[in-house]
């Protein structure tokens, strides 16, 4: 708020009608206020919403054009970017070792997600489950549980618990993806007997079921695999 009345001094002296503008903005501060606690909205964000709209106000009023971020990039430098890859791609004497990803996903992973990534190249696709209620035709099926498998565990990861969520990770960054193809059929016998996968099942009553699907390496997560990580 400190800045926002430093602009109303700077109106001032600039011999604009500050008066006029203070009673404009009183009012529009004052409606939004009401209209955010009658919303729910915290009062700390109505504070920091109205910091914003006041700085931007003055500066309409001064005729300032805030500064540009200098994190954004613009189409023109963009195009510029794009057009020297081209460039690049039709060099023939430009060789790329690596894709420039990798060293942005090495950051993004934890130890345990490049020990399942690791397994995932030795072993090959692993088995998985999801678990749902049974239902005629399957209509009104619901999900009780998704993605149950062994690669936390048979990779040796320390959070077990964590399993999701580094699979959840690993597919966000485009390193492995979920099949509905099933692997040899016996090897969901040893998933299926697992405690949370048993406890799922229980918990879809008598008519649970599951459904048994696949996950992979991506090509570009076999690639990365085989750049970054180590098969000792």
């Amino acid at each position: 708020m400190a800045s926002s009345w430093g602009l109303l001094r700077i109106a001032a002296n600039a011999g604009l009608s500050t008066a006029q503008w203070v009673v404009q903005t009183s009012v529009h501060t004052g409606q939004r206020v009401v209209r955010g606690l009658a919303a729910g909205e915290p009062p700390v964000k109505i504070a920091q919403d109205l910091g914003a709209e006041l700085r931007a106000a003055a500066q309409s009023v001064l005729g300032v054009q805030p500064a540009p971020d200098e994190h954004d990039a613009s189409t023109a430098e963009l195009r510029a970017r794009g057009a020297e890859l081209l460039r690049r791609s039709s060099d023939v004497h430009f060789v790329e070792d690596t894709h420039p990803a990798y060293e942005r996903i090495l950051g993004e992973l934890t130890p345990d997600e490049a020990r399942m990534l690791r397994f995932l190249f030795r072993e090959g696709p692993q088995p998985m489950v999801d678990v749902r209620t049974n239902r005629p035709l399957g209509i009104g099926s619901e999900l009780i549980e998704a993605g149950l498998s062994m690669v936390g565990r048979l990779a040796g990861v320390r959070r077990l618990d964590r399993t999701n969520a580094y699979l959840n990770n690993l597919f966000r960054l485009g390193l492995v993806w979920y099949s509905r193809e099933e692997v040899e059929p016996e090897r969901y016998q040893v998933v299926e007997v697992q405690p949370e996968v048993q406890e799922a099942i229980a918990r879809a009553g008598r008519a649970g079921k599951t459904i048994r699907r696949s996950i992979h390496l991506t090509p570009f997560g076999e690639d990365f695999c085989r750049t970054c990580l180590p098969m000792d």
